[in-house]
Parts: structure tokens; sequence; C-alpha cells
């Protein structure tokens, strides 16, 4: 059994023992402390929290213990029932609400479920907030509704068509040109709630063929839900096929977008983020954010529009955080995550698809040919395993010394940053481990690269 608090969530595994997992009495505490945090910060004047789920097959249980205790701290609950990420973050603006809680461990297997903690604006705490929710859970400084107050519960289940509208109201959202291009497209769902929203989607864009694999809602996810090539075989032979122009992968919360394209090969998770981004800037001058482990190709294609690239901390709120303080008019995380501020602060797959078909229908290309017109670049992904007692910190800051003469970046960890390549190291906040990512124009190299600095840390840990 596992449980992980940490300032972006509370999730972990079903079943064992309080405190071993994410149990009811766990629920209940980790709620109570978020509730407990929007009566002390919200300048909402409504009453209420909106809580969505994906399809997990926990998720029935879970949604009933944390909407009873919400109405017990005297909070007014609207269920939107099956809802992805990115429907829960715009429901909480669109409701006027005071919070929202989203039932979803995004890309963990069918026995996790979490609970991600959103703010008045439907964006992530902060790392203040998220260590306010903690201290309040370890302290059980509870304070719950009297009989007069308790709070309501409604159930409101519009908010999958309102997110869709909202998408197709964008102004670089082009349905005319997506329905004139005829495109066939499939989709992999892995079994969440990306089976019921997506085809809605494609639909009002005008796609006619739309091929479905793992659509049903059931939570029992037929593989690794991570949208990784190494899970993604069945989508991937349904394209060698030949039969559709594009395939889009979703995780169980629809926050992240895979694409495969018609030839059945991967177009490159980093790759989603940097294709939008180079349509989103031919239409509309501005910066782009994206995490120090996202690939450079962002960098690259900004400044070709004669625009400024900006790294921010690994995270989705730190993200957001650079975005604002840059003024940025795209970002995201080159694990398929979409930022889009003319939508919302927050990574959302349907937007990524929108206005990926519209780039797409524009450019006249087959989804491959639009891939090669971008930089080529390779991440790979290591990690370091090492004692508790060793001091992660001494190393990195031993690595930034012997690498001085080089561009260094150390907001999270140590990124060096070369005139061809990169290496990230950033420590695990859960485990002795540093994680190690590298790029480079080739696998070889990025691999090359990043064993000569795991070499170094070893040598430096003895």
């Amino acid at each position: 059994m596992t449980l992980i608090k940490s300032i972006s969530g509370i999730r972990g595994t079903i079943g064992g023992q309080a405190g071993e997992g994410l149990n009811p009495l766990d629920i209940v505490k980790f709620t109570s402390a978020y509730a407990m945090l929007i009566r002390k910060t919200t300048t909402v004047g409504s009453n209420k929290i909106v809580v969505g789920r994906d399809a997990r097959i926990s998720g029935d249980m879970v949604k009933n213990i944390v909407c009873g205790t919400l109405m017990g701290m005297g909070f007014d609950v609207v269920n939107i029932g099956l809802a992805s990420t990115p429907t829960t973050e715009l429901a909480v603006t669109m409701e006027g609400a005071c919070g929202g809680i989203i039932l979803t461990a995004s890309h963990n297997p069918r026995q996790w479920n979490a609970l991600k903690l959103l703010n008045e604006r439907g964006e992530f705490l902060n790392a203040q907030e998220g260590n306010e929710v903690l201290r309040i859970a370890a302290a059980e400084e509870f304070d719950f509704a009297d009989i007069d107050n308790i709070g309501k519960y409604t159930e409101d289940d519009t908010y999958n068509q309102r997110h869709i509208d909202s998408v197709l109201a964008l102004k670089l959202v082009d349905v005319d040109a997506i329905r004139k291009a005829n495109f066939s497209v499939a989709i992999d769902c892995v079994n969440s709630v990306g089976g019921i929203i997506l085809p809605q989607l494609l639909e009002q864009l005008g796609i006619q063929h739309v091929e479905k694999l793992y659509c049903e809602a059931t939570g029992d996810f037929q593989h690794n839900p991570e949208p990784l090539e190494k899970n993604l075989s069945g989508i991937m032979d349904l394209m060698k096929k030949g039969e559709n122009d594009v395939a889009f992968v979703v995780d169980p919360d629809v926050d992240r977008l895979a694409i495969i394209c018609e030839n059945g090969k991967m177009y490159g998770e980093e790759y989603t983020l940097v294709s939008v981004a180079d349509y989103i800037l031919k239409h509309t001058p501005g910066n782009t954010v994206s995490n120090l482990s996202s690939t450079r190709a962002l960098r690259d294609v900004t400044r070709k529009y004669g625009m400024e690239y900006n790294a921010s901390a690994v995270g989705e709120v730190n993200v957001v955080t650079k975005m604002k303080a840059t003024n940025a008019v795209i970002g995201g995380e080159g694990n398929g995550g979409v930022i889009y501020p003319e939508s919302h602060y927050g990574r959302d797959a349907l937007v990524g698809i929108a206005l990926f078909l519209t780039h797409l229908a524009k450019e006249g290309k087959r989804v491959s040919e639009l891939r090669d017109t971008y930089p080529e670049y390779f991440i790979a992904k290591n990690r370091i395993d090492l004692t508790p007692e060793t001091d992660v910190d001494a190393i990195l800051a031993k690595v930034k010394e012997l690498y001085q003469n080089e561009e260094i970046n150390d907001i999270d960890g140590v990124k060096i940053d070369f005139a061809d390549k990169w290496v990230h190291l950033r420590k695990s906040n859960t485990e002795p481990i540093i994680r190690v990512y590298s790029e480079a124009s080739t696998m070889e190299a990025a691999e090359e690269l990043g064993k000569q600095i795991m070499d170094i840390v070893y040598s430096l840990a003895k």
C-alpha cells in the first residue's frame, strides 16, 4: 500500500490500513484540511466546491466520501460526474466556485486514486497552500459545520458540453478548415473519461470518421495508462493499416495528449506542445514556457518567430506561474501537456486536439510530414539510485561547480546547457534518487551524455 502526500495533492493505492493508502479515513482527513484552507483563503462570494472524477473503479467510493465530507464542512457541492481534469478546472470558474477537487490518479495504474486540489481560479494550489493543507491534516485542525450549516449537494452533467463549447469558441480553432480536410481519426482513451468527451468533441469539430479503441469508461484500463510508446502497441498497429490520418491518445484524466502519425509511428510526446506552439505563434506574437526537462525544440520554434522562450521548474503550477510572469501565449510540459491561456491555465488535451487539427488542416500535410518540419531532438531518461544517507544537494552543487563554464539553470536541480545538447539532474521529492534527463540530436548522443554525468555523480557519491 502507498500514500504519497505532496503539495500537488494526495495520491495512493486503495486498500490496507489507515495511513497506508488512500482509504476512507485518509480521504476524510485531507478533504477536511483542504476545506479549511479554502474557508480561510477564498475571495469568492459563493460557498460552492466542484467535484469531478475520472472513470477509476474506486471513483464512486472516493466521490461519495469527498462530497459528504465537504458538505460536513459546510460547503455546497456541485458534482459534475465523470469529467476530465481540464473540464473540472473550467467548471470551477464557470460555476463561480471557491475551489474544486479532481478525483484522478492521472496516468497511475487502476489501483491508484488521488485528490487533486484546485483554487478558485480552477488552478492547482501553489506550494504554500499545498503545505498548509498537509499541516492542517497532520494537526487535525478541523471545524465541521453544525446542523444548520451543513452544505447542499447538486449534480450537473452539462460541463462536458460546456467544455467543448469553450474549445469550439477559441479564435484559432477553425471548424470549417477541419471539416473540409475530411480527416479520419483514431482515438485510444484507455477506458476512462476521454472515451466520453473526445468522440463528442471530434464530431462537433466536423470529423465524420472516428475509430475508437478502449473508449468504454469502465476504469479497468486495458493497458498501462501512461501514453508512452511502450504502452501503445494497439493503437500503433491500428494506424499501420493506413486507414486513418492521425491518432490521438490521452491519459485517464485527459490532460496529456500523445499523437500517432498516419504510418503508425509516434509523433513524439514532446512535439505535441511544439506543434501547437508553432501554430499559435504563427498567428499570435508572444512568449512561450515549458519546464526544464522539456525539449529544446520549443525554444527553437519560439525564436523562429522572434519571440522569447523561458523555462520553469518541473510541475504544472510552476509552468503556469512562469507563463503569467512572462505573458506567455502558449506553454506546457513535454509530456504532451498543452496550456493555452486563451482557454484556461491548465493542461488540456481537448484544446490540444482542436488546435493541432486546425494546424494540420491549414498546412495541408500528412502528420509525418508536419513532424519532419521541426528540429529533431531525442531525450534519454535515466535515474541514479542512492542511499538515504547520500547528500544529494551537495552532489548537485559539485556538479554545478564542475560545469560552471557552461550555461547553468539551478531553479530546479541543475540543468547544464551545452551548445548542441543539455542534461538536467533533479532530486526526487519522494525517494533517494536523482532523475537524469538528457537531450541531443541523436538518442545515442543523449544516452552518452546522460551516462557521462551519471558516472560523475556515482564517483562523487563514494
